[in-house]
């Protein structure tokens, strides 16, 4: 039962963490502001982690390690380029939609401590696409895809995936749209962004 309860309450620890962080950021959160929202005390709070930052890199790796291995997955099993920019966009949006706080979360601590990709990099969850760039050389081989570097075609992916996320509160402005619009508008993404990129890089 305490192991139970010690993982429990890690648990709320790291979900009240995530909330803060993503409202205020690495910098304009408190440790005492997360321990009242995990309902502990500031010294329970610091015998699970001592500092602030340790609790921000805990949070961090939580959220990108669930990511990952989905979108490795994808990037790394035997369908076809065209099958991959699907299966990577559906996966990587449906992810999203219920994790709405991951990509700001992300790029935030990235640019507050540009020193923190090489933490990304240790991770053993981070993606790989040297398969997928040799798949896009063999496939601009075989005549399916015009020639396009595998980086290039990677990056536009992500891009197209990510900034509608990142950039939420502006699009919502732009297109006049609440919450429950933009997530509509997200879902039919996995189609309108899958389409573009497929018909831009098809023979």
């Amino acid at each position: 039962m305490a192991k139970k309860r010690d993982e429990n309450t890690e648990k709320q620890i790291l979900e009240a963490a995530k909330t803060i962080f993503q409202f205020k950021g690495m910098d304009g959160a408190r440790m005492q502001e997360i321990a009242n929202l995990a309902g502990i005390n500031k010294a329970m709070l610091h015998y699970y982690f001592r500092s602030k930052q340790l609790l921000f890199e805990a949070v961090f790796n939580q959220a990108f390690s669930t990511l990952a291995p989905q979108l490795n997955m994808v990037l790394n099993d035997e369908s076809s380029i065209e099958e991959k920019v699907k299966n990577f966009t559906s996966n990587y949006i449906s992810f999203i939609i219920k994790h709405p706080y991951l990509p700001n979360f992300i790029i935030q601590e990235l640019n507050r401590n540009p020193d923190f990709i090489k933490k990304i990099q240790e991770n053993s969850a981070l993606l790989n696409i040297e398969k997928f760039k040799k798949q896009v050389i063999l496939e601009i081989k075989q005549g399916y895809l015009r020639p396009i570097k595998g980086e290039q075609l990677f990056i536009n992916i992500l891009a197209l995936n990510i900034f509608p996320f990142v950039a939420k509160p502006l699009i919502k402005a732009f297109i006049d749209e609440n919450d429950q619009g933009f997530k509509k508008l997200m879902e039919q993404r996995k189609t309108e962004v899958s389409d573009f990129i497929i018909n831009a890089i098809k023979k």
